[in-house]
């Protein structure tokens, strides 16, 4: 049976994905690993042993292209509007709060935020099939 262990997203500036991880999600750095070319970092938090793996390809100055193809990382939480209000007042930008329903009952309550490179992530409030 597969285990999913990390996932891989390239960002410009390491200080400044550090910083947002840690302020939006609590994550620290687990370990990081300087080559030649490039720099990789590993958050996470006691919540979960799931990884965030930050590439940081030495030299480059553009943004990336993040394309069509990916969607969202998504992470889940105790209490979404305590949440989302300490984004709001962090300056993180959070987007609204929305209740999804699903033949009139709410599937998930979330919102969106958006990384220092534009990746999207979803916080879902804790529960049900999001835990």
């Amino acid at each position: 049976m597969a285990k999913a262990i990390h996932s891989m997203i390239r960002v410009l500036d390491e200080d400044r994905s550090v910083a947002f991880y840690r302020e939006a999600f609590g994550l620290e750095v687990a370990d990081r690993l300087d080559f030649d070319g490039f720099t990789l970092v590993y958050l996470s938090n006691p919540e979960s042993a799931f990884e965030l793996e930050l590439t940081v390809n030495k030299g480059t100055t553009e943004p990336y292209d993040l394309g069509n193809g990916y969607g969202h990382l998504a992470v889940s939480v105790d209490d979404i509007d305590a949440e989302h209000a300490r984004f709001e007042a962090a300056g993180l930008a959070p987007r609204k709060l929305v209740d999804f329903q699903h033949e009139g009952r709410t599937l998930a309550r979330f919102f969106f935020v958006k990384d220092p490179d534009g990746y999207e992530i979803e916080v879902l409030q804790r529960g049900g099939r999001f835990k």
